[in-house]
């Protein structure tokens, strides 16, 4: 087992518009599927490998290309670290002044480093000053626990970086 980081931070609309955070669906919609359902489809099929949006759900960075991983640990303690090292960089950055408080991130910190140790996988998002949004996140691989089916985005071997 080991943990992949990523990164994100963009425009609140961009995190907001659900077609790109999604993958395609398995099925093309038919020639008589409602023109939203066929434009949806479009969209994911053009955007979902390209976009380095966070997908709708966190096991899902498992199927980004993997130059959107910020890094690979194989100790839980060592992603959580990163995890820190993001937050406290963000921190003046936060639309909400209680969210700059060190003292609930660390109780976010504390709670990641719980989750992993439980093998889940972390993700945290936060409303930055103007109309952009943060989303930081700690996927398992190899297997993860919610899509054991996913492969490693780094191959079998997925070696730290």
């Amino acid at each position: 087992m080991h943990v992949h980081g990523y990164l994100w931070t963009g425009e609140k609309s961009a995190f907001d518009k659900e077609s790109i955070r999604r993958p395609p669906p398995t099925l093309t919609p038919s020639a008589t599927s409602p023109d939203e359902v066929r434009q949806r489809y479009r969209e994911a099929v053009a955007e979902w490998k390209t976009t380095d949006v966070p997908p709708i759900e966190t096991a899902l960075w498992l199927l980004k290309p993997p130059k959107l991983i910020r890094g690979t640990w194989n100790e839980p303690k060592d992603a959580v670290q990163w995890l820190e090292e993001q937050l406290a960089g963000h921190t003046l950055r936060f639309a909400s002044e209680h969210s700059e408080d060190t003292n609930p991130l660390s109780v976010l910190v504390t709670s990641a480093a719980k989750r992993l140790e439980q093998q889940g996988d972390v993700s945290l998002g936060f409303y930055l000053r103007g109309t952009l949004f943060l989303s930081v996140a700690l996927v398992i691989c190899s297997p993860n626990r919610t899509e054991p089916e996913l492969s490693c985005p780094l191959g079998s071997a997925g070696a730290p970086r």
